[in-house]
């Protein structure tokens, strides 16, 4: 079997495989590569040591059964057995899933949760999204630390597992979406400052150096980037990737990595014949993240629209501190300009940032299911400092109404875990650190940074207390008690509507026509044939539709159809969609 490794920076390089050390030569034809043969089969422990040093995992490793310090072992993908016939699934048209694979149950395994996926193919969404499933240290966590970007995180089920999971969703007619973080890598397990300049000082982010992507000896570490993310969608048949916070991708190359990456996995998807796309999170608001390439675009097929978020939120809740706040100042307006015009912040100043802040979107260039709505994702839950959903902070009515802007919207919606029946279960923020000084730093830097926002530092839970992880694993008999059956009930009754009424899924963000009053707190659009309402206050509401005796497809409360005036009295804290006749 041929082993090779980039380590430009080294003078000479052997391979331990199995017990048996070998040195490796040179590569004649590629600057700063080593390779040679030595018998191997699956399975078979391996790495690398770097002048005489100790050995360390391969950077392109595709399993690390011990963690992200220990050794790697050989996978041969040809070996799985694929059952499901998979022709792959658009993103048009898509509603996605977002799932956290070690609290999707309480076992937090590949095979546990492909057991749940019936749950999710009679909900009506068409995309499971995992959060990260790279190897990070310890068992339990978010997964956005994880090291070794070709591995799968061995306590989940490894390699293995998360082909059964794919080929389980593919059956029943579910893609597969993962999210993928490019943007830094551990820091704990991290052994790739070692092999070469995967890392540079020019930049700095968040988490330290940045990854080096302009750098001298960036072209290997982009090229290492691209490669992993064709395998994710090459050899577990993965039908899209998330890209976490692009923002943070320090980048000064005029062709950009996001272009580069785009591209590649256009030309993958050409010679697969299955769709394949790419969803950013990106908090700039910049329409050319999802320009297309021949546009002047860097040519990714959606990106996370968090001004939705923020604005439905503070309509339904009430919130304004931090990034909330001009978003408060008129939640309503807000939620009517996303609705039509896709970013709220398109240019204007954001009093969070202290400047003018996006730019705006060419709605005749871009089509609506080119951007994600919500109402909840693991980050707006999560780093909450006690990870409370929204249901436990708004009525099953304003829940209500929250899930049918969000999946009646011109976006391409996405669900977070549990959402769909409004789980009463919190999702917070834990880790496993094995690393004793991390785990210290992190528990103290998360109190800190909320009791200074005014939160008792006993209401912060303990990151590495595995009791935060346990509460934070759904409880999947609540969805057969009230008020949660109600809740999925809605959930499905929307989601059947949204495949049935071609005018829920028009691309067309221009056609999305609003009205509201900010007052009286209700607000309803119209996209084709299709109207929406929703009534955010505690009282009913007589709202001018204009639109006599459209027909009721889907009501939260008891509703009549608007009569000859036009005029729908719709319940406090409810929705209605209708349809014009």
């Amino acid at each position: 079997m041929q082993f090779e490794v980039w380590a430009p920076q080294a003078d000479n390089v052997t391979l331990r495989c199995d017990g048996v050390v070998r040195a490796l030569a040179r590569d004649p034809e590629r600057e700063g590569w080593w390779r040679g043969e030595a018998d191997a089969r699956d399975g078979s422990r391996y790495g690398f040591a770097l002048d005489g040093g100790p050995v360390l995992p391969d950077p392109r490793s595709r399993r690390q059964p011990d963690g992200p310090d220990g050794q790697s072992a050989v996978v041969d993908h040809d070996r799985f057995a694929w059952r499901a016939a998979w022709d792959g699934r658009p993103l048009p048209g898509a509603v996605l899933y977002e799932l956290h694979v070690g609290t999707y149950t309480r076992e937090g395994t590949f095979d546990a949760a492909a057991g749940r996926l019936e749950h999710l193919a009679a909900l009506g969404v068409t995309h499971v999204e995992l959060m990260p499933v790279c190897p990070f240290p310890g068992r339990h966590g978010w997964g956005y630390e994880g090291v070794s970007l070709w591995a799968v995180h061995e306590p989940y089920g490894g390699p293995e597992a998360l082909k059964r999971f794919v080929d389980r969703a593919h059956s029943l007619g579910l893609g597969v979406v993962l999210d993928v973080v490019h943007n830094h890598l551990g820091p704990s397990g991290n052994h790739l400052p070692r092999f070469g300049p995967y890392f540079t000082d020019t930049h700095h982010t968040p988490w330290g150096a940045a990854v080096n992507l302009d750098a001298p000896g960036s072209d290997e570490v982009r090229t290492y980037l691209v490669e992993s993310a064709l395998a994710w969608l090459r050899d577990y048949r993965i039908d899209g990737l998330r890209l976490d916070a692009v923002h943070a991708l320090a980048d000064t190359r005029a062709y950009p990595f996001l272009e580069e990456l785009a591209a590649a996995v256009d030309a993958l998807s050409a010679d697969t014949g299955r769709p394949l796309f790419l969803i950013a999170e990106s908090d700039r608001n910049d329409p050319r993240d999802v320009t297309p390439r021949a546009d002047g675009g860097h040519g990714l097929h959606a990106q996370w629209n968090d001004d939705f978020h923020h604005a439905l939120h503070t309509a339904l809740t009430g919130e304004a501190q931090g990034y909330y706040a001009d978003f408060a100042r008129a939640p309503l307006a807000a939620v009517a300009k996303t609705l039509s015009g896709g970013f709220f912040h398109d240019g204007t100043y954001s009093s969070f940032r202290g400047r003018r802040h996006g730019r705006p979107l060419d709605r005749t260039r871009i089509a609506g299911h080119r951007l994600l709505g919500y109402s909840q994702t693991h980050d707006q839950i999560g780093n909450r400092a006690r990870g409370d959903r929204l249901a436990a902070l708004v009525s099953p009515g304003l829940l209500a109404c929250a899930a049918t802007l969000t999946l009646t919207a011109p976006f391409t919606p996405m669900l977070f875990m549990g959402e769909e029946w409004a789980a009463g279960t919190p999702w917070q923020f834990f880790t496993d650190h094995t690393d004793a000084e991390l785990a210290r730093a992190v528990r103290e830097g998360r109190r800190r940074e909320f009791t200074a926002h005014g939160w008792a530092e006993a209401d912060v839970p303990d990151p590495q207390d595995p009791a935060t992880r346990d509460r934070s694993c759904l409880d999947w008999s609540e969805p057969q008690r009230e008020p949660h059956a109600r809740v999925l009930a809605w959930y499905r009754r929307l989601l059947a509507l949204r495949h049935a009424q071609p005018d829920l899924t028009d691309p067309d963000l221009a056609d999305t026509k609003v009205v509201f009053d900010e007052d009286r707190r209700w607000l309803a659009f119209r996209r084709g044939d299709v109207l929406v309402a929703v009534n955010l206050a505690g009282e009913p509401a007589a709202i001018a539709l204009g639109v006599p005796h459209a027909r009721v497809l889907a009501a939260w409360e008891p509703v009549g159809a608007p009569g000859a005036d036009g005029v729908l009295h719709l319940p406090g804290e409810s929705a209605v969609v209708l349809l014009q006749p």
